[in-house]
This record gives C-alpha cells, structure tokens and sequence, in this order.
C-alpha cells in the first residue's frame, strides 16, 4: 500500500499528478465510492521528494478547500470522509463532523489526519484487553 491522496476536483487531482510525474513519481487514480478521486503514490519515496510531493499536495488542498467553500451545492452537504483500509484488505469511509474536521485540519495536514483516523481503526479492529501501557506482543 502507498501514500493516497483525496482530490474533489479533477483539474487540482490532474496538477497533483502532473507534479509528481515531473519528479519521476507514477500514481494511480481510482473513483472514491463517496465522492472524488484518491491518486496513490507508492512507498518508499526519499524523503526529500516525499516532503515536497507532501507541500504541493497541502497547497493544492487549500485550493480545494476554497474552490468548495465557494460551491453552493458543497456547502450545503457539510461533510467530511477519511477513506481507511482495513486489516482485510477492504476500504472504508469514516466519517467525521465538519465542526470536528475542520479543527483537525487546522492543526493537521490531511495526511496527517489520515494517519490519525487510520491509528484509530486500526486500534478499534484490535482491541486491547487490560491497561494500555503494556506493549503489544511482536
């Protein structure tokens, strides 16, 4: 599995995507079954590449945030998803109140915000019994 970006605007995802190929980058880009398109890059990027595709893609998401505060009909829907993949392969949509989501990304990149939620599911998918201080067995 690699990086997955989340694109609402198919000019913003096509930059995203030129960007990344003129650093040698190939991604591939799937329909989100909500709404959008996630363009995923693979792991395993330098980290000096990593951190400019990450800066390129947190401006174009201030694009993004401004082309739908602009939009009536985005407005009216307020909404925000995550897509996480679960242990079993599958995706999954969680879903988080704009009040809370908008919080979130004021602190958080939306990478980050991912990490975040997918930490969460993946502690729900695997409980732990007794205090948390303990360290998981390897």
């Amino acid at each position: 599995m690699g990086f997955e970006y989340m694109f609402f605007n198919e000019a913003l995802r096509d930059r995203f995507i030129a960007f990344v190929a003129d650093h040698g980058v190939t991604g591939t880009i799937r329909q989100d079954p909500i709404a959008g398109f996630v363009v995923e890059l693979p792991d395993g990027l330098a980290n000096d590449l990593q951190d400019a595709i990450d800066d390129e893609y947190d401006s174009i998401m201030d694009e993004q945030m401004l082309l739908a505060e602009a939009d009536e009909e985005l407005v009216s829907h307020h909404a925000f998803g995550i897509t996480v993949t679960l242990e079993d392969g599958t995706t999954r949509a969680v879903r988080i109140p704009p009040a809370i989501a908008r919080r979130l990304l004021e602190h958080f990149t939306p990478g980050e915000v991912h990490e975040i939620t997918t930490a969460i599911v993946q502690s729900a998918e695997n409980p732990v019994d007794g205090p948390i201080c303990h360290k998981p067995p390897k």
